[in-house]
């Protein structure tokens, strides 16, 4: 007796993102639904995944019921750069059910479905909208067949065929408890966020039989391409760095504070307020590393103009040593962003990255992520640790006297080393003081230095001396110890 398993292959879906949330790819042969409301992108998915995986050899069906004609449909379709002319009559066929779901008898749509296919032979089917012939009567007034009848019916049909399938439909929520989520074999839920002006869509595969899936909903986008889902990468543990190898920071004085530099594949938080110098200190960071022979990748949600950063920078990222990442798209979610940043770093082999900031880092999000923008960090910083590279993320903080804090989010634990930026006023005037305040597994110096910013970056000075009070606003001079 072969006691062998049968191996279900794995269909590539076409659609970027897609067959990582599925869990490898569309089961061949599977039963699937594709739902959610209307506007979510059903049909745009669907069309997609068919132009992917039609061939002369495994043709696609596409039947339109009550939805829009097969001509509508194809004129929108073709703004897409999935779309395909030459694979329409080759290898996709499109079927205009009206007439038959017209009726009301459903009887009669199931017998056209199953010519059709018969006298095909397809490899795909598709059923858009299969909801719409749902609820119509017979022009006698007798209700039509149930929607439960028709759907068993029709899958009894697909399963025979062996050919994969899909139902598109029309559902207002996830729970509306249909027969056909029991039938199919996967569920496919699309589903928009709206707060505001800002719409965020999100997709969920709530069953796929037969393989592990990644749980949760997923953010996709809607752009020329056709949809691109932004599935979270799995991590790998970050690399084993030496304590021994630290990265230069380029800045004259500071390595020394660190305790002989950054240590490779760290994150690095330089907290400060408004204009203290966290963006000079991070282009500092990343022309270090190209001056070292390393490419490096820039977020930066504040200043947009390259030029901004400095001319020994704008000329590394017109020579493509460094990359920019483009965050001027609407409503990003924290796997979009993670995706283009990774993106970017494999493309240039990039071993130093830059966030720049946090505060408009946040901001950039759509608002249904602000609210667990701690959550949202965590997963960003382990993401960008898997791959190796050394991150510096900037944050603005309000400078308050009398609350020492070096993260608005309380995130400042997610990272490896902290520098922190302030002002001080000595002497009637605002100067400005910087301290090493954290490097994880290493000693560094525990010094208050002032600094000063010119056309070539930043100065380290001396070590504030002969005052305390000065991290609380009110520095005085040390009043010297006597023994007792």
């Amino acid at each position: 007796m072969n006691t062998g398993k049968t191996r279900i292959q794995r269909l590539a879906t076409g659609v970027p993102g897609l067959d990582e949330v599925l869990g490898g790819g569309l089961p061949e042969f599977s039963f699937n639904l594709i739902a959610g409301p209307p506007g979510c992108g059903k049909t745009t998915l669907a069309h997609q995944i068919m132009f992917a995986l039609a061939t002369p050899e495994r043709p696609a069906l596409y039947f339109t019921v009550l939805g829009e004609p097969p001509l509508k449909m194809l004129r929108y379709q073709q703004q897409f750069a999935f779309f395909d002319l030459e694979q329409l009559n080759r290898s996709i066929r499109f079927i205009d059910l009206s007439d038959e779901a017209a009726s009301g008898d459903l009887d009669k749509v199931l017998a056209r479905i199953a010519t059709e296919v018969e006298n095909y032979g397809p490899g795909l089917v598709f059923v858009d909208s299969f909801r719409s012939v749902v609820g119509n009567t017979r022009p006698d007034g007798s209700p039509s067949l149930g929607l439960q009848h028709f759907i068993q019916n029709l899958g009894v049909l697909m399963t025979c065929w062996q050919a994969t399938s899909f139902l598109i439909g029309e559902y207002a929520s996830p729970d509306d408890h249909d027969p056909v989520f029991t039938v199919a074999d996967g569920l496919i839920w699309l589903g928009q966020s709206v707060q505001g002006n800002s719409m965020v869509r999100k997709m969920e595969v709530m069953k796929m039989r037969g393989q592990p899936t990644l749980a949760g909903l997923h953010t996709f986008r809607i752009c020329a391409a056709g949809i691109h889902v932004f599935a979270p990468r799995p991590l790998a543990p970050p690399a084993e760095t030496s304590s021994l190898e630290r990265l230069q920071m380029g800045v004259a004085g500071l390595d020394e504070m660190m305790g002989g530099g950054l240590p490779r594949g760290y994150s690095l938080l330089v907290a400060g307020p408004s204009g203290s110098g966290k963006s000079i200190l991070a282009s500092a960071f990343l022309a270090e590393g190209a001056r070292c022979g390393e490419t490096g990748v820039i977020a930066a949600f504040e200043q947009r103009s390259r030029h901004s950063r400095g001319r020994i920078v704008a000329e590394l990222i017109d020579s493509d040593r460094i990359g920019v990442v483009d965050t001027r798209a609407p409503d990003l979610s924290v796997d979009e962003m993670a995706m283009l940043l990774i993106n970017e770093i494999q493309r240039l082999g990039a071993s130093r990255v830059v966030i720049d900031s946090l505060s408009g880092f946040e901001l950039a999000l759509a608002p249904t992520f602000r609210d667990d923008f701690r959550e949202s960090l965590s997963r960003l910083v382990s993401a960008l640790a898997s791959t190796g590279v050394t991150v510096l993320m900037t944050s603005e903080l309000e400078d308050r006297y009398t609350d020492l804090r070096f993260s608005p989010y309380g995130t400042a634990f997610l990272t490896d080393a902290i520098i922190v930026h302030r002002y001080v006023e000595v002497g009637s005037r605002l100067l400005r003081a910087m301290a090493v305040v954290k490097v994880r597994a290493s000693a560094h110096s525990d010094e208050l230095h002032l600094f000063t910013i010119d056309d070539d970056g930043i100065r380290i000075g001396a070590m504030l001396s002969g005052l305390e009070g000065i991290l609380g606003g009110r520095p005085a001079r040390e009043t010297p110890l006597t023994a007792v």
